[in-house]
């Protein structure tokens, strides 16, 4: 529940802020990346499945949940690929099994490709892929964060159950019931905490700076041999899943398996 969420939450001392993040199990480290507007809470369950052989890390990412950026820090995705290399640093961690899910695993494609030797494997679920993305409703999105739209319509989610599950929950989740008042409190409230706050979801949110960045390291991506997985939920409206796999089968050099989770939307790593 968010109550042990909120009590676990340690932070990590790096350059670019204090890096929020959870923390549980032992074993050999696998760092969980979350997606847009989520934090690390999106991993608990998974978490609790794994934390019996694994050490699981969720963090939240610069600009979402409950990190605290430096002042006049980058969000980019490159930048936030830097930043996980510093947490890494900073939590004594030299490797881990590397898991994103939406623009966690859009982070996560820079991260491998730019510090290999840091990631055992790789587990990619709907997420930003070359330049297929944003689509038309990922687009929509993207300009109602630039214009202040979403932000504001987020504050109301607040308060307004009903709302949130028409607005954010349905095009997301299989069983929309999943975003209780409490989920809805945990994702949204730090990212209105302040204008500042907002700012940054809105600089997180630059799709151009990101979709460039993430083009870039195509090349790498071609010549990982880091082993790496594919998981799909075939419902996700968000992203569009045959050219998007179709780009990845032939693009990932590491590729090992490709697994379809039918009826799934894009945050099924909550349900």
């Amino acid at each position: 529940n968010t109550i042990t969420f909120h009590q676990q939450r340690r932070f990590a001392e790096t350059a670019f802020g204090r890096i929020a993040y959870i923390e549980q199990g032992s074993g050999p480290a696998t760092l969980f990346l979350h997606g847009i507007p989520l934090c690390g809470y999106e991993w608990r369950d998974v978490i609790e499945d794994l934390a019996p052989v694994r050490r699981c890390l969720a963090l939240d990412e610069m600009g979402l949940g409950y990190t605290e950026v430096a002042a006049g820090q980058d969000v980019s995705f490159a930048s936030q690929a830097r930043m996980i290399a510093a947490f890494l640093d900073a939590t004594n961690i030299a490797s881990v099994d590397l898991v994103g899910n939406d623009t966690g695993a859009g982070i996560s494609q820079i991260f491998a490709a730019t510090y290999p030797a840091k990631v055992r494997s790789l587990t990619l679920t709907n997420c930003e892929v070359h330049d297929l993305w944003p689509n038309a409703l990922l687009t929509g999105f993207y300009e109602g964060v630039a214009s202040g739209v979403v932000p504001q319509l987020m504050k109301k989610m607040l308060s307004d159950l009903t709302l949130a599950r028409q607005q954010l929950a349905a095009l997301v989740y299989e069983n929309d019931e999943m975003f209780t008042p409490e989920t809805v409190h945990v994702y949204l409230a730090p990212i209105l905490a302040s204008e500042a706050r907002i700012l940054q979801f809105q600089h997180l949110s630059d799709w151009k700076k990101n979709r460039a960045q993430l083009m870039e390291v195509a090349p790498q991506l071609r010549i990982s041999q880091i082993p790496t997985q594919i998981i799909w939920g075939e419902a996700d409206p968000v992203f569009d899943a045959e050219p998007s796999l179709k780009w990845l089968q032939t693009n990932l050099g590491g590729l090992k398996e490709i697994t379809r989770v039918p009826r799934a939307k894009l945050f099924f790593p909550e349900e």
